[in-house]
């Protein structure tokens, strides 16, 4: 498929998309649950540990209402826009409330790094908010972590020992456990798993510890 627009698709109504694929959702809170995938392409940052380059570029358009139906007709219950960056293209949020609108259950994965301030309420946001080690923190854009209520979710991910005392006095400094849910996640194969659980265990840290699921089953492989 080109990824030239058609003539007749209108620039208001298209997105550009990587992919889009059914699958086991393998992180924060419907991890485990069967969910229909939409990957736009793009992304401002470049995080150390990024498992999805090939999003940076290409792609192919499509239109918002085709990409709803093939979320409905795929049988999902929950549906997830990740990246990429999915609200680097604007057309995000029209593709958001339209999947709302057609009864699914909608999380949207995203960096800390942009304005989540209008994506539409029904919308489960899992902000990403960039560690030291990411090579991205100074890109966290802040006022996010005060939308945040408790269907949302902030995701850290962990590279190393200095990560996780960040990551901690940012939990603790902001209340985060008290206004959404908290998910620490250890980089692939940069920080064993164990450490990171006994980490929080030893400090009594309220988050939740979390594998990526897909990466279990399938390991490296796009688009499950």
């Amino acid at each position: 498929m080109s990824a030239v627009a058609p003539a007749y698709l209108d620039p208001a109504e298209r997105l550009k998309i990587t992919e889009t694929f059914y699958s086991l959702q393998g992180e924060a809170d419907a991890s485990g649950w069967p969910s229909f995938f939409i990957r736009l392409t793009g992304c401002p940052l470049r995080c150390t540990y990024c498992d999805t380059e090939y999003a940076f570029h290409g792609g192919v358009w499509r239109g918002i209402d085709s990409l709803v139906d093939e979320a409905r007709a795929s049988g999902a219950r929950h549906v997830c826009v990740t990246g990429g960056e999915p609200l680097s293209q604007k057309n995000c949020l029209k593709l958001l409330e339209r999947l709302c609108d057609a009864g699914l259950d909608v999380s949207l994965e995203t960096s800390g790094a942009l304005d989540i301030g209008g994506v539409d309420p029904r919308v489960a946001r899992v902000v990403d908010l960039k560690t030291p080690a990411s090579g991205e923190c100074a890109r966290n854009l802040y006022d996010n972590l005060g939308l945040l209520g408790p269907r949302d979710q902030v995701k850290f991910v962990i590279c190393d020992r200095h990560d996780y005392e960040w990551a901690r006095e940012q939990v603790q400094d902001r209340q985060l456990a008290g206004r959404c849910q908290v998910l620490f996640s250890p980089a692939a194969g940069q920080l064993p798993p164990g450490e990171l659980a006994d980490w929080i265990l030893a400090d009594r840290l309220q988050v939740r510890f979390q594998l990526q699921l897909h990466k279990l089953l399938w390991g490296e492989v796009p688009g499950r």
